[in-house]
């Protein structure tokens, strides 16, 4: 039995359909359906119930990907550790701010220096994202690390510390941090997130007082309130773009201001695996501006 078969059941896992795993492994829907069939006939038993419009797998095929996830991984890994050049396919999760200050350099640079390199992205939370690397969906990420607690199943090599700072509305007649908190509703960035959490730990120790009824997840979303004069909040700098749709006050936080880490994160080690090495690489040269 071919490995490509069993790359292709993992791939239909993922994405729930054979339309979603043709995508991804550049197939047509025929060929992935004829590769679940001789699956099927290599196993004696169904992989997936068709009696439904959509295809449900059968816990028989949960069993066989799960049994082979790790030697997939391995053997993948063992290719690109030997290949003469990066190529092939990979999956990068990446959370939403930084597609808009990372992404775009990061993009260009591996078009540029690995042409054969087809980079898969996956948007998300960085938990979320964590928790694809770990289950196989994903072979790395670009997330805020937690300050403690971090997986030891994934690799860390941090990229940079992203500060956090104040936006207010243009019009503030104060630039101090106390009486800007004390003038207007605190809205709070998610206090689930990484960010929000120390965020909100920050304005706790300075303006314990501070009046809070929205908390939001997007940073597009606090800036475009805090524009219109509704509320102030701590959150990572805003992307110039941004700012340049949303007129506010950035008021920085000190010399030691509220910050979160951004790191790389994935299943294997760069030294391990040639096509992580070169995204690691690559990630830096992009947030330092190497371009």
């Amino acid at each position: 039995m071919k490995v490509e078969c069993f790359q292709t059941l993992a791939a239909v896992l993922r994405s729930g359909s054979f339309a979603g795993a043709a995508a991804e492994m550049n197939l047509s829907p025929s060929a992935v359906s004829l590769q679940m069939k001789q699956l099927e006939t290599y196993f004696g038993q169904p992989l997936f119930d068709r009696s439904a419009l959509q295809v449900r797998p059968t816990a028989f095929a949960l069993e066989v990907s799960a049994t082979l996830d790790g030697a997939m991984h391995a053997l993948e890994s063992l290719r690109r550790k030997s290949a003469p050049v990066v190529e092939g396919k990979v999956t990068l999760g990446i959370i939403e701010p930084m597609q808009v200050t990372l992404l775009p350099s990061f993009m260009a640079l591996v078009r540029k220096r690995y042409p054969n390199l087809d980079v898969r992205l996956e948007r998300g939370r960085s938990t979320a994202l964590v928790d694809a690397l770990r289950s196989g969906a994903i072979e790395a990420a670009v997330v805020a690390q937690p300050e403690s607690g971090a997986s030891a199943r994934v690799r860390w090599a941090p990229l940079f510390r992203e500060p956090c700072v104040l936006v207010a509305p243009r019009d503030a007649a104060t630039r101090s941090v106390k009486a800007l908190f004390k003038a207007y509703e605190w809205i709070r960035f998610d206090t689930s997130t990484i960010a929000g959490s120390v965020a909100a730990e920050f304005v706790q120790r300075v303006a314990p007082d501070a009046r809070s009824r929205i908390e939001l997840l997007s940073i597009p979303a606090i800036v475009a309130m805090a524009s219109r004069g509704l509320g102030v909040s701590v959150l990572p700098q805003p992307d110039p773009y941004l700012l340049e749709a949303f007129p506010v006050r950035v008021v920085a936080l000190g010399e030691s201001p509220p910050s979160r880490q951004i790191s790389f994160a994935s299943r294997v080690a760069p030294d391990e695996d040639r096509v992580i090495a070169a995204l690691l690489d690559t990630l830096r040269s992009a947030a330092t501006g190497n371009v």
